[in-house]
């Protein structure tokens, strides 16, 4: 029936889908698991969450880099900020620009900056990642979360309802609570086998997509790949911003940032060192040092610094990342192909 359309492109839907539902999966488990042993919701949220959220770039980068293909372990990492905040986020601010608590956001944005510049350094001056930076960025990942979850416990935002354990450990009791554990563990197990299928799937359908296409691996990870490992957070956005919690998706979008430099790009540099890509040049120089890094400076100036400083989102700012979005995507698929 569909016979005319290439099988790589359903490989590339279907993977998709396997990282979307089992990143679904994967936080619904460990959220029991994590429930059950009574662990603080908000530590849940600051951890199990965000990082199961983050598990497609993550097992996509990871496949990227251990299969020798620098280019989709860098762009889907670099590519999935430049998505988050000039189209997720963008979109949300857009809609419905709220309020945000200037205090809880100065600690993420300097730490996404500090660890941005840090990045930049290494690609503009060395050119490569190599073994040593990638378990740096892993010890900042570390870090990262400890002083979090620190920081959460320091100031609570509020008393924390007990009703989901609750009902967790209802469902345990109808079936029996190691069954209802044994369940969790086994969905949690079973999630993250569907991730990295779905990975798997989508760095390969992609990497010979961009082959017959003859575009640079590069800018199909910087684009197609990175906003299909970004959907999770997309969904996020759209229900927090359905929700009325606009000032949470900023919060997410700033964390996932945080995520794909520190964790995306950490694990798949400690498994395969790589060189910065340098498949796609504009006027005899990699495009990538001259667009891509400097953008991802640029967006989330943008996103953060409004807030940051005035405590509140502006309208004008959704529009203008809208806009350099998708003056980047005419950029990777229409300007930088005829400088090649």
């Amino acid at each position: 029936m569909f016979s005319f359309i290439p099988d790589e492109y359903f490989l590339l839907a279907f993977g998709f889908i396997l990282l979307i539902k089992g990143g679904d999966w994967f936080v619904d488990a460990a959220s029991n698991i994590a429930k059950r042993f009574h662990l603080p919701e908000i530590l849940i949220g600051a951890t199990v969450v965000s990082i199961g959220t983050t598990l497609p770039e993550v097992m996509t980068s990871a496949m990227g880099a251990a299969s020798g293909s620098g280019a989709v372990a860098y762009g889907n990492a670099i590519g999935s900020i430049i998505c988050n905040t000039s189209l997720i986020a963008a979109i949300t601010i857009a809609i419905k620009p709220g309020k945000a608590d200037k205090k809880s956001l100065v600690f993420p944005v300097c730490f996404f900056f500090g660890t941005a510049a840090f990045y930049a350094f290494n690609a503009y001056f060395f050119g490569k990642f190599d073994l040593w930076m990638g378990i740096a960025l892993l010890i900042g990942f570390v870090v990262y979360m400890v002083i979090n979850v620190i920081n959460m416990k320091k100031n609570p935002a509020e008393a924390e309802s007990h009703e989901a354990s609750e009902e967790i450990e209802a469902k345990g009791d109808e079936n029996g609570s190691k069954g209802g554990l044994l369940k969790d563990i086994g969905m949690l197990l079973v999630s993250a086998l569907v991730i990295a299928v779905g990975a798997y799937l989508l760095v390969e359908s992609a990497t010979k997509i961009a082959h017959d296409l003859k575009v640079p691996e590069t800018i199909i990870s910087l684009t197609i790949v990175a906003l299909g490992t970004s959907l999770p957070e997309l969904v996020t956005a759209i229900t927090a911003l359905m929700k009325g919690h606009g000032a949470l998706s900023l919060g997410n979008i700033i964390g996932a940032n945080i995520f794909n430099l520190v964790l995306v790009s950490g694990a798949a540099i400690a498994i395969n060192p790589f060189k910065v890509p340098a498949e796609a040049t504009f006027l005899g120089m990699n495009a990538s040092l001259v667009f891509d890094i400097p953008l991802v400076f640029a967006v989330m100036a943008i996103m953060t610094l409004p807030p940051l400083f005035k405590g509140k989102m502006y309208r004008w700012q959704g529009v203008a990342l809208l806009g350099i979005y998708g003056a980047y995507c005419v950029l990777q698929f229409i300007v930088l192909p005829n400088f090649a």
